[in-house]
């Protein structure tokens, strides 16, 4: 590790503690990675990239020390949530979709089954018109 690398990890860890003490300098004090680069003086992508263990680090302190779930995690459950209930509601309607193409299909070869059977073997009903009429 070069100087700049090493000194940037020295600035993150002290950016850690005063976000967690709540004595934030240079930035709006949110437990976030965006407020943890503010304060060090890092760009966020540099965190997120180069310095990734200290993120984890940082969420695992925010996690310990107060008590509280880092607010992209809280995002994350929520869009999690949110897709096991639009996923449960597409496999009910999948399952519905499925038992309607049986009964159509059943439906059909009833019908189709119909249209092959000699004519005058069941007597139609007076109220029953047929689709065709019969051919001669």
């Amino acid at each position: 590790m070069n100087q700049q690398h090493t000194d940037e990890r020295a600035r993150i860890h002290e950016a850690m503690d005063r976000l967690l003490a709540g004595k934030a300098t240079a930035s709006n004090g949110s437990l976030t990675v965006v407020a943890l680069a503010a304060e060090a003086g890092v760009h966020r992508m540099a965190l997120q990239k180069r310095h990734a263990d200290l993120k984890n680090e940082f969420y695992e302190r925010v996690r310990k020390e107060t008590q509280q779930v880092p607010e992209s995690e809280k995002r994350l459950r929520e869009t999690v949530a949110k897709l096991r209930k639009t996923l449960a509601n597409k496999e009910a309607e999948l399952q519905e979709l499925r038992q309607l193409v049986t009964n159509l299909t059943l439906a059909s070869a009833v019908l189709t089954q119909g249209t092959h059977a000699p004519t005058g073997t069941v007597p139609a009903p007076d109220n029953v018109l047929p689709f065709r009429p019969p051919t001669s």
